[in-house]
């Protein structure tokens, strides 16, 4: 059915002024705005940009040209911006200083005219920013903005600008100016399947930025100053589409999209299928851009069901060149279950081969649903490649002269290199030979104390000095050298990896003496992977338990960031459920493992003066040693817990799809029961074996935690497990192990149980299925939840193993109610 667009151009007009005038809007840390080769300030839709005069400060160049277009034929609709320039004749830089890293916009403003002899349209140059090339070989003979995001990661920005040999470069404007944190975030998936990791330390340039189903969106109606332009040139079939516009239904929920993500003006807008009330239809709406060739790209689809009258009526698939990216969307299930909530997805593309790149949306009827499809904008941004450009192959610090005139250049630089090669090698064959003379002395390994909070360490020795051996245990608090990790992980051999997370790779080593460790590297140039790898030694320098990973050293040497924990034999809990073709565990077994990682977690809550949220509890991040002892690992997103006087603490959401507690997603307030939520999935996740979301699977089974619940509230949930424990499982021990995990679940923290009281359900339902207790009184009941929790509690302070073999001790024939309770509440048993 066709629908016409319900809100006038005028009311789309009034509800752009509105957004203009009430919308918080972002306020940049760092904003530099120079009008070039201007006199005066000028003010562009609300924001001043400064006279070049004043921007001389940051400046550094070899002659002062500013040039006017006054007189010079100028249409009178020029924007102002345009009317000035600045022409370099020689190499140029601006140096601003940062105050806050992070992302930054980078915009370059570009109008050529003719100046005193000066033709800009026939000029060529570069551009560079800190590591990475922007422009190469760069002219335009027409008005264009060049919009660019880097990730800044020092206090000052530096901007070179090189003009091509006899040639001239020239700038209007320029923007330097401080993102949101939240803009981009490390988290797309890559096509055409996967993860994309480090687009954190990617630049980035937009391409395309396109409002859907509606007009033009300004920069001064958008809270970061960008400009949106219609889709409709970019359609392949115009009468396939139709516009629809409900600007004012759009209702940004806590914890998604903001205004900053998007405006309201794109969100209330669409692209949908022309379906022309035929329930039979069956095409995508398709638009076409041009890209450039050997680059990927970050898409990112912008979606907001507007065109629905109730929630679960829209379901569509989305392409990029013809591949499914996103099945069966359903707005509603992934925005809240709120009609009209923004959202959006970000695909990485592989390497373009093409010009073209084609984006469609078409219906999803497989389950009855009215054919429709919808899309309300669009951003392309193109990634830089691996030299660190935007603009071709060339490197950092671009230079335009042609190659006949940098031959002898070029023969220079040829010889330099193979005498620095040859150099390097001799030095790295004496290198070698005295690190393999040292180690023969036993002083291959050189500690260095760490120094954690500021703190003073004290220097205890080499562990190999004087020829005595410190212990593991002991070893914590020491930083490696970078040759040591080497050596111990046989340079970093490929063949020695035993997993790769965001942070980086982990390989298999071993120690001078002997000891097997894991060694995890991350890449240095990653802000994320910065901030995880200090939490990580700052955590776990604080804790030691016999259900936490330890960990023994680290090294940041040569811009390295390398962490390095005791070896687990047995891998993560997620690999001994499924995917890896590992032998099935049996019920005893996986009840064990769970205690220990609630015991782990428990600690982690109750073992220090503030309570230490892990944030990132998952199957995966629990190791398995060679006795199967379970221990909770990877502290990177861990986050300390509220004060006395707090109940939660304020932060932004992070964690892993599938296991995210909702309540932490929808308000961003951590706490302690964020962890028991993800345990909880977690408990569902080694009772069903199965992964936590699956998208091949029907629609009501994608999510383990919903599916799993229906059928324990249904009682039915030996319907569900995994078919190596069919019969093997006693009931009441099922039945208190599903209640348990039905509590951990609970839609508000409030409602949900302690580590604590988690840990003592879970013991109980061990000994439920080791040996049958007569006469149980509440074997039914859940309500044992937390009646034990104050002597629970007092255990948190040192490790304290509440093993099961002292009940297996008892006579398990004829074991009371009462003597469970005995053995669990007697401190002295523990």
């Amino acid at each position: 059915m066709k629908r016409e667009g319900s809100v006038s151009f005028l009311v789309l007009g009034l509800s752009i002024l509105c957004l203009s005038w009430f919308s918080d809007g972002y306020i940049p840390p760092d904003s530099y705005l120079i009008d070039c080769g201007s006199s005066a300030n000028v003010t562009m839709e609300g924001r001043v940009f400064l006279a070049d005069s004043q921007a001389s400060k940051f400046l550094s160049t070899p002659q002062d040209i500013l040039a006017s277009a006054s007189g010079s034929g100028s249409s009178s609709d020029v924007s102002q911006l345009y009317r000035t320039a600045r022409i370099y004749t020689g190499t140029t830089t601006y140096s601003f200083s940062i105050s806050q890293i992070g992302r930054h916009w980078i915009r370059l403003y570009f109008g050529p005219f003719d100046y005193s002899g000066y033709k800009m349209s026939t000029a060529n140059f570069g551009v560079s920013a800190t590591d990475f090339v922007l422009l190469s070989n760069f002219s335009t003979t027409s008005t264009v903005m060049k919009e660019f995001s880097l990730n800044l990661t020092s206090s000052t920005l530096t901007i070179t600008i090189t003009p091509s040999s006899n040639s001239i470069a020239f700038l209007n404007a320029l923007e330097v100016v401080s993102l949101p944190d939240t803009l981009i975030q490390d988290d797309a998936s890559i096509l055409p399947s996967g993860k994309y990791q480090g687009i954190f330390t990617q630049a980035l340039e937009t391409v395309w930025r396109i409002n859907m189903g509606g007009p033009t969106v300004s920069s001064g109606n958008d809270t970061l100053s960008r400009t949106w332009v219609p889709d409709q040139s970019f359609l392949s079939s115009s009468n396939l589409a139709t516009n629809f516009s409900n600007i004012g239904a759009v209702n940004y929920v806590s914890g998604g999209p903001t205004q900053d993500t998007a405006p309201s003006t794109v969100y209330g807008t669409c692209t949908e299928m022309n379906s022309a009330s035929n329930p039979n239809s069956n095409f995508n709406v398709t638009w076409e851009f041009d890209v450039d060739i050997g680059f990927q790209h970050l898409v990112r689809f912008h979606f907001c069901d507007i065109v629905s009258k109730t929630l679960n009526q829209l379901y569509f698939n989305v392409y990029i060149d013809s591949s499914a990216v996103v099945t069966d969307l359903d707005l509603s299930s992934v925005s809240f279950n709120v009609l009209a909530a923004p959202y959006y997805v970000d695909l990485v593309t592989s390497t373009s081969k093409s010009s073209k790149m084609q984006v469609s949306v078409g219906p999803y009827t497989a389950n009855g649903a009215y054919p429709n499809a919808i899309l309300n904008g669009l951003e392309i941004m193109k990634l830089n490649n691996s030299v660190g450009s935007l603009s071709g192959n060339v490197g950092v610090s671009p230079s335009g002269s042609s190659s006949g005139n940098n031959t002898g250049m070029i023969a220079g630089v040829v010889v330099g290199v193979l005498c620095a090669l040859v150099l390097a090698g001799l030095l790295f064959l004496f290198c070698r030979r005295r690190r393999r003379r040292l180690a023969s002395q036993g002083l291959s390994k050189s500690w260095i104390p760490l120094s954690i909070n500021g703190g003073t360490s004290h220097t205890m020795g080499s562990k190999y000095s004087n020829g005595t051996t410190i212990s593991v245990a002991s070893n914590l608090g020491y930083r490696f050298q970078f040759g040591a990790v080497q050596e111990a992980t046989n340079n970093f051999d490929e063949s020695w990896v035993i997993g790769i997370g965001g942070f980086g790779k982990v390989y298999r080593g071993e120690l001078g003496d002997g000891t097997k460790v894991a060694v995890k590297r991350g890449n240095p140039r990653s802000q994320q992977g910065l901030a995880e790898f200090r939490t990580e030694i700052e955590m776990l320098s604080q804790f030691r338990h016999r259900h936490l990973v330890s960990l023994i050293g680290y090294c940041d040497d040569k811009n390295e960031m390398i962490l390095i924990y005791e070896y687990m034999e047995n891998g993560t809990l997620k690999s001994h459920l499924y995917g890896s073709g590992l032998p099935s565990r049996s019920w005893k077994e996986r009840l064990e493992i769970c205690i220990g990682a609630a015991r782990g977690l428990h600690y982690l809550h109750t073992g220090y003066a503030k309570a230490v949220i892990h944030r990132d509890v998952k199957s995966a991040n629990i190791l398995l040693d060679e006795n199967f002892l379970a221990k909770v690992a990877d502290f990177g997103l861990s986050k300390t817990g509220p004060e006395i006087d707090q109940t939660h603490v304020s932060t932004a959401v992070k964690g892993s799809f599938g296991y995210l507690d909702p309540e932490y997603f929808r308000r961003q307030q951590l706490t302690e029961k964020s962890d028991v939520y993800s345990f909880g999935v977690v408990l569902f996740e080694v009772l069903c074996a199965r992964p936590v979301i699956d998208p091949t699977l029907p629609r009501e089974k994608v999510n383990l935690a919903e599916w799993a619940m229906k059928w324990q509230q249904k009682g039915q949930l030996e319907q569900i497990i995994d078919r190596t424990l069919v019969g093997k499982i006693r009931p009441d021990s099922l039945r208190k192990f599903g209640e348990t995990a039905e509590k951990c679940l609970a839609d508000y923290g409030v409602d949900r149980p302690s580590m604590g009281d988690v840990l003592w359900n879970l013991e109980y339902a061990l000994q439920l299925q080791e040996a049958v207790v007569p006469g149980d009184p509440e074997e039914n009941s859940t309500n044992m939840i937390g009646e034990l929790s104050p002597q629970v509690n007092n255990f948190g302070q040192e490790d304290i193993n509440v093993s099961t073999t002292q009940f297996e001790a008892s006579s398990m024939d004829d074991l009371s109610m009462s003597k469970v309770f005995s053995q669990l509440v007697n401190s002295e048993g523990r």
